[in-house]
């Protein structure tokens, strides 16, 4: 874990002096995610702030508040899964050179020591998850440690669920907190940012109302999922998330932990196992086929795919397609 931290101590002298620039660059268009590798190109006039992102969420709030006053990169690229990425020497240059660095917290274990070695007393420093009550979730990091939902119970790992962006209450909380970091970064444009955060809020108003009215009166409550990410959107609207895996999307379920999901899927009439776009999902698979289930995708929003990015998806437009997916799981 600590390797890349050698690294970036030598090179980071080098690198920044390559890109201090990058805060001039054009923000990205349309909802093309803007990564720390997008080339440089169509250099602007007007100085910009410089925001560096962990990953997708906290890119896309961060562009939102920010508007026309902020170049905004994400530093996890797109189609890569956040959980076990590390940044390089460049993006510890990136981190260093930023005016604002936003990160969500739990899922970013580099962040913490990132900051402190790429120092920059001027920078702000959000972390977004700051202050909301975070959950218990399934951590599952040994093959013995099973699932637990309502009808499952065994010995597990806990630790804290950092998956709050799912939640779009909880998301509002985010683009407060990161609202907070702009004025006190760049208090000459508040209004400009407090706008368009309160635009961007009254989406994430109308994408919870949706939720609640969607799955209000759905048939069944249960829904399996591949990984432990939903924890805090199935307790906002009164559903239960049983999971394959735990909180990281890539660890293997053990052989009588899945044989309890098998019994639990059958036992709830479960007719559709969810599995998401960046990790392979041939347990899903397993699962969906011992049960003869159908498989769709329930998007953590971890980040976009190729695919979804270059057809201008955006968190709004995900979490409404998650939203007609759990319609139609629980409604069948």
């Amino acid at each position: 874990m600590n390797s890349w931290f050698k690294k970036s101590f030598v090179f980071m002298a080098a690198s920044a002096l390559l890109i201090t620039g990058c805060g001039k660059n054009n923000a990205a268009t349309n909802n093309e995610v803007k990564n720390a590798t997008t080339p440089e190109s169509a250099i602007q006039t007007e100085q910009k702030l410089k925001v560096v992102t962990s990953f997708y969420p906290m890119y896309e709030f961060s562009k939102q508040v920010g508007g026309e006053h902020a170049d905004v990169v994400a530093l996890v690229p797109v189609g890569t899964e956040p959980h076990d990425w590390e940044p390089s020497a460049k993006d510890m240059a990136l981190i260093s050179d930023a005016d604002i660095f936003v990160y969500n917290g739990i899922v970013e274990e580099w962040a913490e020591k990132a900051i402190a070695s790429a120092s920059n007393e001027k920078r702000v420093v959000v972390e977004a998850s700051h202050g909301i009550d975070l959950m218990e979730g399934e951590a599952h990091e040994h093959d013995e440690d099973e699932v637990q939902s309502e009808e499952v119970h065994t010995d597990e790992e806990h630790s804290l669920d950092p998956h709050v962006w799912l939640s779009p209450v909880l998301a509002q909380k985010e683009v407060t907190s990161i609202l907070e970091a702009y004025v006190k970064a760049d208090p000459e444009h508040e209004a400009d940012y407090k706008k368009n955060a309160d635009t961007y809020i009254t989406k994430l108003q109308e994408l919870d109302k949706a939720y609640k009215s969607g799955l209000k009166d759905v048939k069944k409550k249960e829904f399996v999922t591949q990984h432990a990410a939903f924890g805090y959107l199935a307790k906002e609207y009164g559903i239960t998330q049983v999971a394959i895996a735990g909180l990281s999307p890539d660890q293997e379920p053990a052989p009588d932990k899945m044989v309890d999901i098998v019994k639990f899927a059958k036992e709830h009439y479960v007719t559709t196992i969810f599995f998401e776009t960046l990790v392979d999902h041939k347990v899903a698979e397993t699962v969906a086929k011992e049960i003869g289930a159908k498989t769709d995708v329930l998007n953590p929003i971890e980040g976009l795919t190729e695919e979804e990015s270059n057809n201008h998806m955006d968190y709004i437009s995900v979490m409404k397609k998650n939203l007609e997916g759990l319609i139609k799981a629980l409604s069948e």
